[in-house]
Order: structure tokens, then C-alpha cells, then sequence
């Protein structure tokens, strides 16, 4: 068989496909790629998907750990060749059953391929069952060690001995199992079941003795109970009588009660009838009550109402001055500060400078008097926008100093601030002024109420005076109440009082009338339970039989088991025989194995290991050069180990899938380099013959081949 390609949408592949070359495939691709998946998804292609497997807390199963990521339902196909025909096989989710769906057809015509199904396609197209195949060309690092599997030992003992895979020995091993089974296996067998109706028989004539011995006893126990059961009932009876005895003290102690009662009742009526009634009294003392309230509440308010809010405070810039006023002021002075800051004196300095310049040259051209003429009047008005200037600095300053900052722009915001918090403390006055009001005239509301209701009183003087009447009609109500509650209670004691008469003969017993009761319902019960189990007895011992028929028939069951005893021991002898010569069929198929994997194993070590032995339990025993004995693979290194399973399995899949592929996963990553080049040459060797497909997350097997 060879695999053109494979699409998948299993596990972390969604719609991918992997596409194969005839002979040798080397796919070197990283961690995480993908390369377990493919494996898996090819095995499940083959084989299906074992829907029954359960995860557990160290793994899960495939349906669970190759669930689609995307959540798209699991799904595959594979195009390959088989015996010279094109063919694809597909599997889809069918329901809940991943990958349950199957298909196989033509790749060109589409016809179907009416030998596959779902359940024979990899037995059908690589030759062997799952685990054959898992044991021999599928190849995986984690587990290279080739176990014992019955699968695999039936194909290659039949394969060595007989040539083809018929199994007539396994045949004839099933048909003696199946017929020791039939006489011996677990509860079903004929031997088991003749010992179990023995045992059965042995049992009900060993309870037909018991049960005549129970019925015996159970004969003596009941004339007991009877004769318990009537000192019971005297007792319960002088019991009764001293009851009755009791019932009538009882009587006349709440008859007197009663008595005391009407009496108390009665004085607290005459106190009450001087009271206003019962329901004016409740009324007022609900007013008084919510009005002594609203009382206490309003004298708190008025004891915590605060002072009145004081006016606001005008700025040193603006005293005596109103908001509006202090607002046009200091538009006024930041006017006037800005008009004082322009330098209007540097008019008449520059014309003092002109006429003082003028006069100077005039008396250097020697025009003494038009020099004196023109300099004078530019010395005065020298003086004069000197003190200009001065006079307009000292304004400003005066102007600056009534505020607390020089910068003009600060003033009129002073003045608003100032206006705000004039308008504040209005508004704080007037709210305080409207709660004193609302509080006065509540006030003056509630005195008018308490000259209403209180009278001269206090609100909680009249607030007493009234609990007081309350009480006094509450407890009147009490009275009466106890009054019928003790008048009904000498009636009930008085119609519920026993009458009895004395016991038959005298009572020696001490039990209190609840001891006395349960006792003899205990004694009844017992009574009932001792002639229900007798007659149970009595109904089991004749269901039973009679005593002489079951031993005959323990007779003749014991004389059955004899005969099964000679036929089992029969049918053992003769599959041991069969046994000893199936394990000697057994060990004929390992050297045909074994010359196999030793020219593998000397290839891939350079002839290091020229002799190998398997064993029957497929364990490996390996003769290095200069060793003298044989050692198991527990003496050599892992990379060694992983050589010379490597070296089995390839043996192994030679014998028993000559025409599948051999597929590796990551099985030669402890391979040196010397030894990896061999194993590639090997591999590549073999691929002449099979397709075979090598996943590595290394480079070096690439290169060897590249190298090759």
C-alpha cells in the first residue's frame, strides 16, 4: 500500500493536507507542528476511533484529546493505492460519534469499494489487526520496546509454521476452552452448577434442622410472653385505678383556682368602671403619645437651631462702600492707574531736550542771547515733566496701596467676590430666617395642642397619667381572659377525670403507666412477632420437604459432580498438551526474526552487535564485539536500546506488513551521528520496497540523506 496524501481536520490540523512521495519521506518540521497528530490521524484513518475509551486523570482519550481546536466536527481522507487501484478512503462525525461515518471509493470513478468498512479497512489493506500494526511499522519514539501482544504472537507463530495465517491450532485451543468453560467457568459451568445445587441441597436440609430447632424454641418463648402479658395488664389496671384517684384532686385544686380567679377579675372591673372607656383610652393615649413625640423633637430643633448668620464682611479697599460701589470703584482706580502709567511727560522732555540742544548750539556759533533765550525755556520744561513724571509714579503708588496686589486686573474680581458674598449671606440670613419662622410656628401649634390634651399637665405627666389607665384596662382584659382559661380547664379536667375500678389480685409491680404501656406493647408485639415467625417456620420447613426425599436427592447430585470431576480433568490433559505444543510452534518463529533483526541491528552499528537473541516474551538479549556473553538491553546506553528495538521492528514489519508503510516518529532522536547516517541508508534501503515516512524535529535526518 502507499499513501498519496492525507487531509485532516483532527486535533490542531484544520483542512490541512500532508502530501507523500513514493519511497522515502523525510519531514522535518518543528515541536507543535503536528507530526504525533498525523500519526495518530492516520491510525485512526485505518483503524477508527475507539469512541468508548474514557479519559482518566493522567491522560485523555483520542475522542477527547484529538477533538477538533476550531470545533468543527472531526473529519478526514486519504488518497493511496492498494493492490494497483487508486483509492480514498473518507471519515466524518456521524452524530455524536467522531469520525463514525465511513466511505471508500474509487478515486477516479467514485465506485465504492465494496470490501472496506469502517471496521476491516486496516486489517483489509495492511493485512494485520491494529495492534499488529502498532507493534511493528508504526514506529514512535515513546514507545519503540515491542511488547507481548496475543495478536501479534498468533500471526508470527502461524507465519513460521504453517506459511499462511489459518490458526487451526488457535482453533482447537478456543474449542477446548469453550468446552471447560461449558464444565467449568465461574458460576455458569456444569461442574459449578451441580456443586451449587449440592451446596443448595446441603444447605436446606442443614435449615430444615435449624428451623425445627427454632420452632421449638419459639413455643417455650411464647407461654413466657403470655404469662408476662397478664402481670402487665393487673398492673395497668391498679395503675388506672390510682389515676381516677389522682384526676379527682386535680378537679377540685382548678375548681379553687377558678374561684380565685373570678374574685380578682371583679376588683379590677370596679377600679376600671371610674376610667374612661377602654376604647377612648386608647385613643388619647395614642395622641398623647405622638404628640409628647412631636413635642420632644421640636424643643431639640429649637435647642440646636444655630445663631444667625453674620453679614459679609466688605474688603479694606472698599469699606464703607456697598457692592456696587466697591464694583465702580475699582473701575474708577484701575482706570486712572492705567492713565497715570502713559508716559504723556516724555513730550515735554523731548521738547526741553530739542530747546536745550537749540540754545547750545546758538552759543557755540557765539549767539550769546538767542542761546540764553532758547536754552532757558528748555531748562523749565525740563523741571517740568521731571516733576510730571514723579507726580504721576506717586499717584499710582497711592492707587496700588489701597489694594492687596499691585496688578490692576485683581481689583475688579476683589469687588465681585466681594459682591458674591454679599448675596451669599442674604441668602444664608433668609433661609434661617424662614426656618426660625416654620419652627415658631410649629411651636406655637404645638402649645395649642398641649393645652388641648395635657390640660395643666406635662405632655409626659399626661402621657403617664394615661399608660397608667391602659394598664389598669389591660390588666382587667388579662383577668378575664385567665378567668375563662381557668373555668374551661376545671370543665376539660372535670369531663376528661377517669373512672376505674380496683385491680383483679394484688400488683407487686413498680413500672409507671408509660413504662407499663410501652412494656406491653412490646409484649403484644413479641406475641405478634413470635406466631408470625412460626408460622413462617412452619410454611419455610414445608417448602422444604420432607427429610427423606432431600437426602436421596443430595445422593444423586454428588454422584454427577464424580463423573463432571473425571470429564474436566480429561479435557485439561488435553489442553495442556496442546499448550506445550502451541510453545513449541512459538519458538520456531524467533529465528526466522531474529537473522532479521541482527542484520539490521549490524548495519545500523557498524557491526559493533553481531549477535541477537528474542526471546519468547519478546525480550532481547544483544553480544557486543569482545563480549563473551550475552547481556540484555538494560546494559546499554538509550540511544543503543533505541537501535536495537528499531532494529526488531523493522524485522517484525518485513514478516507481517511486507506491503505497508513504515512510519517513524521522532524514533531516531538518540541516535548519534555515525549511527543516524546508517539508520537513513537503512531506511532508504527499505524504501525501495515499501514507502516509508520519517517525522524528526531535527535537521540531521534530512542531511543525511541530502548527504547520501
Amino acid at each position: 500500500m502507499r499513501i498519496y496524501s492525507m487531509t485532516a481536520t483532527f486535533g490542531k490540523l484544520e483542512h490541512e493536507t500532508l502530501t507523500l512521495e513514493p519511497g522515502l519521506n523525510v519531514l522535518h518540521k518543528p515541536n507543535e507542528w503536528g507530526k504525533s497528530t498525523w500519526c495518530s490521524f492516520l491510525i485512526a484513518m485505518l483503524y477508527g476511533l475507539d469512541t468508548r475509551a474514557k479519559s482518566t486523570k493522567g491522560s485523555l482519550a483520542d475522542k477527547e484529546r484529538y477533538a477538533p481546536w476550531s470545533g468543527a466536527p472531526m473529519a478526514g481522507r486519504i488518497d493511496l493505492n492498494w493492490n494497483g487501484r487508486d483509492i480514498t478512503i473518507e471519515r466524518s462525525t456521524k452524530g455524536r460519534i467522531p469520525l463514525g461515518q465511513f466511505r471508500a471509493y474509487e478515486t477516479a470513478s467514485g465506485l465504492a469499494v465494496p470490501e472496506l468498512d469502517g471496521m476491516n479497512c486496516g486489517q483489509r489493506l495492511l493485512g494485520v489487526e491494529r495492534s499488529v500494526f502498532a507493534r511493528a511499522g508504526f514506529i514512535r519514539f515513546s514507545d519503540l520496546p515491542v511488547t507481548q501482544d496475543e495478536a501479534l504472537r498468533r500471526r508470527l507463530n502461524a507465519l513460521v509454521t504453517t506459511g499462511d495465517e489459518s490458526g487451526d491450532g488457535d482453533t482447537l485451543g478456543s474449542a477446548l476452552r469453550e468446552l471447560k468453560n461449558r464444565c467449568r467457568y465461574n458460576r455458569s459451568g456444569l461442574l459449578p452448577q451441580a456443586r451449587q445445587q449440592l451446596e443448595a441441597l446441603l444447605r436446606k436440609l442443614d435449615e430444615l434442622t435449624a428451623l425445627e430447632e427454632q420452632a421449638k424454641k419459639l413455643r417455650v418463648r411464647q407461654g413466657e410472653v403470655s404469662a408476662w402479658q397478664n402481670s402487665l395488664s393487673n398492673h395497668a389496671q391498679a395503675l388506672r385505678y390510682a389515676g381516677a384517684e389522682a384526676d379527682a384532686a386535680k378537679v377540685a385544686e382548678a375548681r379553687e383556682e377558678f374561684d380565685r380567679a373570678v374574685k380578682r377579675t371583679e376588683v379590677l372591673e370596679r377600679a376600671c368602671a371610674s376610667l374612661p372607656s377602654r376604647e377612648e383610652t386608647r385613643q388619647m393615649l395614642l395622641k398623647t403619645k405622638q404628640f409628647a413625640e412631636s413635642w420632644s423633637a421640636a424643643q431639640l430643633e429649637e435647642s440646636l437651631l444655630p445663631p444667625p448668620p453674620a453679614p459679609a464682611e466688605a474688603p479694606p479697599p472698599f469699606r464703607e462702600l456697598n457692592p456696587d460701589g466697591a464694583e465702580a470703584k475699582a473701575r474708577e482706580d484701575a482706570d486712572r492707574y492705567a492713565r497715570l502709567a502713559k508716559p504723556t511727560w516724555l513730550v515735554f522732555l523731548l521738547a526741553a531736550m530739542a530747546a536745550i540742544l537749540t540754545g547750545g548750539v546758538l552759543l557755540a556759533l557765539g549767539k550769546t542771547l538767542f542761546g540764553i533765550s532758547a536754552g532757558v525755556p528748555g531748562l523749565g520744561l525740563l523741571l517740568f515733566a521731571l516733576s510730571q513724571k514723579r507726580r504721576r509714579a506717586k499717584e499710582r503708588a497711592a492707587i496700588a496701596g489701597r489694594y492687596p496686589t499691585a496688578d490692576p486686573g485683581q481689583w475688579l474680581p476683589l469687588a465681585e467676590d466681594y459682591r458674591e458674598d454679599t448675596r451669599d449671606a442674604a441668602a444664608a440670613l433668609a433661609r434661617y430666617r424662614a426656618s426660625r419662622a416654620e419652627l415658631d410656628l410649629r411651636l406655637e401649634n404645638l402649645n395649642r395642642q398641649r393645652e388641648a390634651l395635657c390640660g395643666a399637665q406635662t405632655p409626659e405627666k399626661a402621657l403617664e397619667s394615661w399608660n397608667q389607665a391602659a394598664a389598669c384596662w389591660d390588666s382587667f382584659d388579662t383577668a378575664r381572659r385567665e378567668t375563662l382559661r381557668l373555668e374551661k380547664h376545671w370543665k376539660t379536667l372535670r369531663s376528661m377525670a377517669s373512672q376505674a375500678v380496683r385491680p383483679a389480685s394484688p400488683d407487686t409491680l413498680e413500672y409507671t403507666p408509660e413504662e407499663t404501656q410501652a412494656l406491653l406493647l412490646d409484649a403484644q408485639a413479641e406475641e405478634k412477632r413470635l406466631q408470625s415467625r412460626l408460622g413462617q417456620l412452619e410454611g419455610r420447613m414445608e417448602a422444604l420437604g420432607d427429610r427423606g426425599a432431600l437426602e436421596r436427592e443430595i445422593g444423586a447430585v454428588k454422584s454427577r459432580i464424580g463423573k463432571l470431576e473425571e470429564y474436566w480433568q480429561a479435557l485439561t490433559l488435553a489442553q495442556e498438551t496442546l499448550a506445550e505444543a502451541a510453545a513449541e510452534l512459538q519458538r520456531r518463529f524467533a529465528p526466522q526474526i531474529t537473522r532479521r533483526a541482527q542484520e539490521y541491528l549490524q548495519t545500523l552499528t557498524q557491526g559493533r552487535y553481531s549477535r541477537l537473541t528474542l526471546g519468547e516474551d519478546f525480550s532481547l538479549g544483544t553480544e557486543a564485539e569482545r563480549e563473551d556473553t550475552l547481556r540484555p538491553v538494560s546494559w546499554r546506553s538509550d540511544g543503543t536500546v533505541d537501535q536495537l528495538y528499531l532494529a526488531l521492528r523493522l524485522a517484525v514489519a518485513e514478516a507481517l506488513t511486507p506491503g505497508a508503510p513504515v512510519v517513524l516518529d521522532d524514533a531516531l532522536i538518540r541516535f548519534d551521528e555515525e549511527r543516524l547516517r546508517a539508520a537513513m541508508e537503512l531506511l532508504k534501503a527499505l524504501a525501495n520496497d515499501r514507502q516509508v515516512i520519517v517525522f524528526s524535529c531535527r535537521a540531521q535526518e534530512a542531511l543525511c540523506i541530502m548527504d547520501s
